[in-house]
Protein backbone atom coordinates (compact mmCIF):
# COMPACT_ATOMS: atom_id res chain seq x y z
CA UNK A 1 0.00 0.00 0.00
CA UNK A 2 1.53 3.52 -0.95
CA UNK A 3 1.45 6.56 0.90
CA UNK A 4 -1.92 8.23 0.78
CA UNK A 5 -1.39 11.50 -1.00
CA UNK A 6 -4.43 13.86 -1.36
CA UNK A 7 -4.63 17.42 -3.65
CA UNK A 8 -7.29 19.47 -1.91
CA UNK A 9 -8.78 21.71 -5.00
CA UNK A 10 -10.81 24.29 -5.31
CA UNK A 11 -11.38 26.54 -8.54
CA UNK A 12 -13.11 30.48 -8.66
CA UNK A 13 -15.03 30.48 -12.33
CA UNK A 14 -15.96 33.51 -14.45
CA UNK A 15 -20.32 33.56 -14.60
CA UNK A 16 -22.36 35.72 -16.58
CA UNK A 17 -24.58 38.59 -16.18
CA UNK A 18 -27.46 37.03 -14.35
CA UNK A 19 -29.74 38.50 -17.48
CA UNK A 20 -27.16 38.01 -20.45
CA UNK A 21 -26.66 35.06 -22.69
CA UNK A 22 -23.44 34.74 -24.37
CA UNK A 23 -23.04 32.86 -27.14
CA UNK A 24 -20.88 29.57 -26.85
CA UNK A 25 -20.21 31.14 -23.25
CA UNK A 26 -18.75 28.26 -20.74
CA UNK A 27 -17.31 28.71 -17.32
CA UNK A 28 -13.59 29.43 -17.16
CA UNK A 29 -10.88 28.67 -13.95
CA UNK A 30 -9.97 32.63 -13.23
CA UNK A 31 -8.70 31.51 -9.29
CA UNK A 32 -6.72 27.76 -8.46
CA UNK A 33 -6.05 26.86 -4.81
CA UNK A 34 -4.66 23.39 -4.27
CA UNK A 35 -3.01 22.16 -0.56
CA UNK A 36 -1.24 19.06 -0.97
CA UNK A 37 -1.52 16.40 1.62
CA UNK A 38 0.87 13.27 2.56
CA UNK A 39 0.25 11.16 5.41
CA UNK A 40 -1.96 13.64 7.09
CA UNK A 41 0.48 16.24 6.83
CA UNK A 42 0.30 18.97 4.58
CA UNK A 43 3.57 19.57 2.31
CA UNK A 44 2.74 21.80 -0.26
CA UNK A 45 0.24 24.83 -1.15
CA UNK A 46 -0.58 26.73 -4.06
CA UNK A 47 -2.71 29.71 -5.11
CA UNK A 48 -2.99 32.09 -8.03
CA UNK A 49 -5.61 33.97 -10.32
CA UNK A 50 -5.67 32.54 -14.20
CA UNK A 51 -6.17 34.68 -17.13
CA UNK A 52 -9.42 33.21 -19.20
CA UNK A 53 -8.74 32.12 -22.57
CA UNK A 54 -12.06 32.56 -24.47
CA UNK A 55 -13.68 35.20 -22.57
CA UNK A 56 -11.01 36.99 -20.72
CA UNK A 57 -13.37 40.33 -19.71
CA UNK A 58 -15.06 39.32 -16.23
CA UNK A 59 -18.55 40.46 -16.24
CA UNK A 60 -19.24 42.76 -13.39
CA UNK A 61 -21.52 39.93 -11.60
CA UNK A 62 -18.56 37.59 -11.50
CA UNK A 63 -16.19 40.23 -9.82
CA UNK A 64 -18.62 41.99 -7.19
CA UNK A 65 -19.60 38.12 -6.39
CA UNK A 66 -16.16 37.05 -6.00
CA UNK A 67 -14.83 40.50 -5.20
CA UNK A 68 -11.91 39.63 -7.61
CA UNK A 69 -10.74 42.45 -10.11
CA UNK A 70 -10.26 42.18 -13.59
CA UNK A 71 -6.38 43.65 -12.95
CA UNK A 72 -5.51 40.30 -10.48
CA UNK A 73 -7.20 38.25 -13.11
CA UNK A 74 -5.26 40.12 -16.01
CA UNK A 75 -1.89 39.21 -14.49
CA UNK A 76 -2.41 35.65 -13.49
CA UNK A 77 -0.80 33.11 -14.84
CA UNK A 78 -2.00 31.34 -18.25
CA UNK A 79 -4.20 28.30 -18.14
CA UNK A 80 -1.47 25.98 -19.68
CA UNK A 81 0.73 27.36 -17.16
CA UNK A 82 -1.78 26.20 -14.54
CA UNK A 83 -1.93 22.42 -16.30
CA UNK A 84 1.70 22.24 -15.92
CA UNK A 85 1.68 23.29 -12.42
CA UNK A 86 -1.13 20.32 -11.86
CA UNK A 87 1.09 17.75 -13.53
CA UNK A 88 3.85 18.94 -11.09
CA UNK A 89 1.35 17.46 -8.20
CA UNK A 90 0.43 14.72 -10.34
CA UNK A 91 3.59 12.88 -8.97
CA UNK A 92 4.52 9.78 -7.67
CA UNK A 93 2.20 7.98 -5.07
CA UNK A 94 -1.24 6.80 -4.52
CA UNK A 95 -3.10 10.02 -5.76
CA UNK A 96 -6.78 11.34 -4.81
CA UNK A 97 -7.89 14.82 -5.77
CA UNK A 98 -10.76 15.86 -2.95
CA UNK A 99 -13.13 18.48 -4.27
CA UNK A 100 -16.34 19.81 -2.64
CA UNK A 101 -19.28 19.46 -5.20
CA UNK A 102 -18.57 17.94 -8.54
CA UNK A 103 -18.46 21.49 -10.50
CA UNK A 104 -14.56 21.78 -10.10
CA UNK A 105 -13.56 19.07 -11.92
CA UNK A 106 -15.88 19.08 -14.84
CA UNK A 107 -14.81 22.54 -15.29
CA UNK A 108 -11.34 21.55 -15.33
CA UNK A 109 -12.17 18.74 -18.04
CA UNK A 110 -14.04 21.02 -20.37
CA UNK A 111 -11.53 24.23 -20.24
CA UNK A 112 -9.04 21.31 -21.09
CA UNK A 113 -11.43 20.26 -23.63
CA UNK A 114 -11.41 23.92 -25.21
CA UNK A 115 -7.67 24.07 -25.03
CA UNK A 116 -7.21 20.70 -26.52
CA UNK A 117 -5.01 19.78 -24.20
CA UNK A 118 -4.81 16.34 -21.59
CA UNK A 119 -6.69 16.87 -18.55
CA UNK A 120 -3.44 16.97 -15.99
CA UNK A 121 -4.80 14.22 -13.59
CA UNK A 122 -4.51 10.34 -13.37
CA UNK A 123 -5.94 10.14 -10.15
CA UNK A 124 -9.11 9.15 -7.69
CA UNK A 125 -11.52 11.70 -7.29
CA UNK A 126 -13.68 12.07 -3.87
CA UNK A 127 -16.31 14.81 -4.47
CA UNK A 128 -16.33 15.28 -0.27
CA UNK A 129 -20.01 16.98 -0.43
CA UNK A 130 -21.57 14.02 -1.84
CA UNK A 131 -19.63 11.98 1.28
CA UNK A 132 -20.34 14.55 3.96
CA UNK A 133 -24.08 14.21 2.53
CA UNK A 134 -24.04 10.45 2.93
CA UNK A 135 -22.50 10.26 6.18
CA UNK A 136 -24.93 12.68 7.73
CA UNK A 137 -28.26 11.45 5.88
CA UNK A 138 -28.42 15.35 4.70
CA UNK A 139 -31.33 15.15 2.10
CA UNK A 140 -29.55 18.17 0.19
CA UNK A 141 -25.74 18.98 -0.70
CA UNK A 142 -24.85 21.40 1.98
CA UNK A 143 -22.58 24.47 0.74
CA UNK A 144 -19.11 23.97 1.97
CA UNK A 145 -18.56 26.87 4.41
CA UNK A 146 -22.50 25.88 5.79
CA UNK A 147 -21.34 22.40 6.85
CA UNK A 148 -18.13 23.84 8.59
CA UNK A 149 -20.32 25.78 10.83
CA UNK A 150 -22.42 22.79 11.31
CA UNK A 151 -19.45 20.85 13.12
CA UNK A 152 -19.16 24.18 15.05
CA UNK A 153 -16.45 25.26 13.31
CA UNK A 154 -15.48 28.18 11.01
CA UNK A 155 -14.15 27.97 7.52
CA UNK A 156 -9.97 29.31 7.31
CA UNK A 157 -10.17 32.92 5.84
CA UNK A 158 -12.54 33.95 3.48
CA UNK A 159 -15.29 32.16 1.37
CA UNK A 160 -14.84 32.33 -2.27
CA UNK A 161 -11.53 32.84 -1.97
CA UNK A 162 -9.60 29.34 -3.51
CA UNK A 163 -6.79 28.34 -1.14
CA UNK A 164 -9.40 29.58 1.45
CA UNK A 165 -11.66 26.72 0.61
CA UNK A 166 -9.12 24.07 -0.32
CA UNK A 167 -7.65 24.30 2.93
CA UNK A 168 -11.42 24.36 4.67
CA UNK A 169 -12.19 21.68 2.49
CA UNK A 170 -9.39 19.44 4.11
CA UNK A 171 -9.89 20.75 7.77
CA UNK A 172 -14.19 19.07 6.94
CA UNK A 173 -12.22 16.13 5.35
CA UNK A 174 -10.37 15.60 8.85
CA UNK A 175 -13.48 16.35 10.82
CA UNK A 176 -15.13 13.20 8.55
CA UNK A 177 -12.36 10.67 8.56
CA UNK A 178 -12.59 11.20 12.06
CA UNK A 179 -15.93 10.28 12.78
CA UNK A 180 -15.61 7.53 10.48
CA UNK A 181 -13.10 6.23 12.44
CA UNK A 182 -15.30 6.98 15.80
CA UNK A 183 -18.45 4.83 14.57
CA UNK A 184 -15.87 2.16 13.13
CA UNK A 185 -14.96 1.41 16.78
CA UNK A 186 -15.88 -2.24 17.84
CA UNK A 187 -18.56 -1.62 20.28
CA UNK A 188 -17.33 -2.66 23.93
CA UNK A 189 -17.91 -6.15 25.14
CA UNK A 190 -20.95 -6.85 27.47
CA UNK A 191 -20.38 -9.07 30.29
CA UNK A 192 -22.05 -11.81 28.65
CA UNK A 193 -19.49 -11.70 26.10
CA UNK A 194 -16.62 -12.23 28.58
CA UNK A 195 -18.41 -14.54 30.39
CA UNK A 196 -18.64 -18.08 29.15
CA UNK A 197 -22.81 -18.56 31.34
CA UNK A 198 -22.81 -22.51 29.85
CA UNK A 199 -20.00 -23.35 32.11
CA UNK A 200 -21.05 -21.46 34.85
CA UNK A 201 -24.17 -22.82 35.01
CA UNK A 202 -22.83 -26.31 34.80
CA UNK A 203 -20.86 -24.84 38.30
CA UNK A 204 -23.53 -24.35 39.75
CA UNK A 205 -25.88 -27.12 38.76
Amino acid sequence: MGKRHCLFIDFEFTMQERNVRMKEFYPEIIEVGIVSVLEDQIIDQFSSYVTPLKFPTLSERCKSFLHISQEQVNKGITFFELIRKMEEFNKGYDLTIVTWGNMDMKVLRHNCLAARIPFPFHAAELDLSMEYKRFFGDQNQTGLWKAVQEYGKEGTGRHHRALDDALTTYNIFKLVEKDKRYLEKPKPTTIGDRVDFSKLLNEFA
